[in-house]
């Protein structure tokens, strides 16, 4: 017996919610830790993750972010990818407060507009629950293997032929977020058990990655060129990857199209508030 209508969709986007602040209080606060130190290698590992392990705020932070990812879990189980996407996607605003927080750097009025579209926007994702949801189906294995493979390779492209052509640090802040991103599909598969479990393995893969990328990253760029550009991709790939891969449906009628522009607001206020920073040019550092 339920307490009140859609139950576990209720619960999943509160979790979604949870999910948004730690993720983001966790970026802000990893990148101002990272961005003073030696410069991180992938020809160190053991000393670049000595360095990061070693340092007990960052472990903290760190922390912080690995609960935000078990928040998203649960919120996933209970609730359709694209919702709750959309639901995080919101919270690239809790981002750029964190990051004028951190930095002590009043962030300029159009970035708070931004801020506020992406509220409106969850504003009306809520009102548009009173129309519950579709779960959408399970998925195939040959779309899920798809969606990995084709993020990787753009990934590939946006540390390589794409970065010359883009702000400092930016590349490294969208291929993170194509590898989370890709992750959070997979993680949707998992989640229905069975032969699915065999989607853990490039979920882990594509979560390394990223982690290896947004660290490497947050030395070359700004809190919002970096973890801005990889939170905007995390939360607006899986709600596309919510309709083509597992086939989620908006309501019908006035509820659809509700949901619809509350979509439209939250990636166009959080794409916004992520692209608009265009930090100074730092020194390069050695892969």
């Amino acid at each position: 017996m339920h307490a009140f209508p859609h139950e576990s969709l209720v619960f999943g986007l509160i979790l979604a919610l949870a999910t948004a602040a730690a993720f983001n209080w966790s970026w802000v606060a990893q990148h101002t830790i990272t961005s003073q130190m030696p410069p991180l290698s992938i020809r160190r590992p053991k000393w670049s993750l000595a360095m990061l392990f070693s340092h007990r705020q960052w472990l903290i932070a760190f922390i912080v972010g690995i609960i935000g990812w078990v928040f998203y879990v649960l919120a996933l189980a209970l609730a359709p990818l694209s919702l709750v996407q959309s639901v995080s996607a919101g919270g690239v605003g809790l981002l750029a407060v964190f990051a004028q927080r951190a930095t002590g750097e009043r962030l300029p009025a159009r970035e708070w507009v931004a801020v506020g579209i992406a509220g409106v926007g969850l504003v009306f994702l809520g009102a548009s629950l009173a129309g519950g949801s579709d779960d959408g189906d399970v998925g195939h294995w040959k779309a899920i293997a798809f969606w990995f493979i084709i993020s990787w390779l753009l990934a590939a492209m946006f540390l390589g032929p794409f970065a010359p052509f883009l702000a400092p640090g930016a590349g490294f802040g969208i291929a993170a977020g194509l590898m989370y991103a890709a992750a959070d599909v997979g993680t949707k598969a998992a989640v229905h058990g069975g032969w699915w479990l065999l989607a853990i393995a490039p979920v882990w893969a594509s979560h390394g990655l990223a982690f290896t990328i947004i660290q490497l990253g947050f030395q070359r760029g700004r809190a919002l060129a970096t973890a801005g550009l990889s939170s905007f991709c995390t939360n607006a790939l899986p709600i596309l990857g919510g309709v083509l891969v597992f086939s989620e449906k908006p309501p019908g009628g006035t509820l659809g199209a509700l949901r619809i522009v509350a979509f439209v607001c939250v990636v166009a206020g959080a794409a916004a508030v992520a692209r608009k920073e265009t930090p100074s040019e730092p020194a390069p550092l050695a892969l």
